[in-house]
This record gives C-alpha cells, sequence and structure tokens, in this order.
C-alpha cells in the first residue's frame, strides 16, 4: 500500500514540476540564481569540478555552473522529464553536460562527485526521505566533497504558508538544521556552514547550507610559531 502511495505522489509531483516549468522559462535567471552561483564559488567551486546538481528544473543554475566549467564535468538531475528535456535544449553546446530524469531515490553514476548543489530543492523532497537521500549522496561522492544547499528559511516559509498560500508548491516543507544533520550526518555529512540572507525581503527568507563529506585526519599538526604569532597579533587587532 505505501509503495502505491509513493508511486501515485511521485506523479504528482512530476505532474505538477511539468507545467510548473513554464513558470522557471518565462522567470529566467534572476538574482536567487546568481546567489546560489556566487555561494557555490565561495564554497570553493573551480573550473575542473565535477558537479550533480539536484532539483536542476529547466537549467537555470545548470547555465551558470556551466559557464565557470572549463575543464569539469556536469550531471543535473529532475524528477521531470519535461523540465529535464527543456535543460538539455537549454546547455547543449556544453560537451560536458549531461541531464537525466531521477527522483533520486536510488540514483547511481560512474562518476564521483566532489560538488553537489540543491538550489530550493531539498523543501520539495518529503522529509522522510531525506535520510535516504543522504545515504544515496554517500555512495557517489568523493572523499571530502562539498554540498551546498539552498533552502527557505523556515520562519519565512511559516509566514508564506499563512499569508500567501498560493505562492507554495506541491510539497513545500519549513526544514529544520536539527532535522537536516541529522539525516546527513550519519552518511559521513558534517556542517562547515550556514548563512541566512534576504533577497526580495529586509529579513531573511533563503538560507545557504554547506556541508563536507568528512575525512578523518590520521594525526594533527601544531601551526609554526611565527604563523601562530601573526595569527595572535591579528586576533587582538579585532
Amino acid at each position: 500500500m505505501k509503495n502505491e502511495q509513493d508511486a501515485a505522489t511521485k506523479r504528482q509531483v512530476e505532474e505538477f514540476y511539468n507545467t510548473f516549468k513554464d513558470h522557471q522559462k518565462k522567470l529566467g535567471i534572476n538574482i536567487r540564481h546568481r546567489t546560489i552561483f556566487r555561494n557555490l564559488k565561495k564554497a570553493g567551486l573551480r573550473p575542473s569540478s565535477t558537479v550533480l546538481e539536484i532539483g536542476c528544473g529547466i537549467g537555470t543554475v545548470s547555465s551558470l555552473i556551466l559557464s565557470w566549467l572549463q575543464e569539469g564535468k556536469f550531471v543535473g538531475v529532475d524528477i521531470s522529464s519535461e523540465s529535464v528535456a527543456m535543460a538539455r535544449t537549454r546547455n547543449s553546446r556544453y560537451t560536458n553536460a549531461e541531464f537525466i530524469v531521477s527522483d533520486m531515490s536510488d540514483f547511481s553514476h560512474q562518476l564521483r562527485f566532489n560538488f553537489v548543489v540543491m538550489p530550493d530543492v531539498l523543501e520539495h523532497i518529503p522529509v522522510e526521505q531525506h535520510d535516504n537521500l543522504f545515504r544515496v549522496l554517500s555512495g557517489i561522492t568523493a572523499p571530502g566533497a562539498t554540498i551546498l544547499i539552498n533552502i527557505p528559511e523556515p520562519d519565512c516559509l511559516n509566514w508564506l504558508r499563512e499569508t500567501h498560500p498560493a505562492k507554495l508548491q506541491i510539497i513545500d516543507q519549513s526544514l529544520s538544521m536539527r532535522d537536516l544533520l541529522n539525516h546527513s550526518y550519519p552518511h559521513g555529512f558534517t556542517l562547515h556552514s550556514m548563512n541566512s540572507y534576504g533577497l526580495q525581503y529586509n529579513e531573511p527568507e533563503y538560507t545557504s547550507i554547506v556541508l563536507r563529506k568528512h575525512v578523518k585526519h590520521g594525526k594533527y599538526t601544531l601551526k609554526n610559531r611565527l604563523r601562530l604569532g601573526a595569527e595572535n597579533i591579528l586576533s587582538k587587532l579585532g
């Protein structure tokens, strides 16, 4: 019975985003996409990175990433077959790009990704599926891999739910850091940074979260005295 319900939900979500693609096309690349791309570069995205984008939609953020990936490789994944078709057309000039239809529940790939980006998509994946998602990501990412997650700030999403419910998508969950870390940490991912920011509003409306695939250090070495001294002086300067 549960499998039938999950399949029905998956079909409903795909149908929603098959239609939503027209809104995405009309919207085009905007400040949200450019901010996510800028945060990716701050998190260490390189022209040689091997990137997986989950929830690529029609390929808007994808196009910004691909313009930067001169020597790297890119795979975009989305549950919507029509969105993926549009993303392929939109980015057809890039020979290092591949776009795949998947809900990520059993995704596999021959590449081992050192960068994963989820641009406002995790809140649309049922929270009970998050543990499996990070399990899958653990299996397809390289040691030391970076995951950048952009999500709506929970309080802002709660406010929208109360005041502008028509703006919400078919699944739009307010995600807590506790749940996120509980689902990601057991699969080898640790929190590197978190930053909330506003674009349309003065108050924070998005949160950018960076996770790193944990690599155990064989040993810990002290910094040299010159470096320690310089850092001590800088700390006094405030």
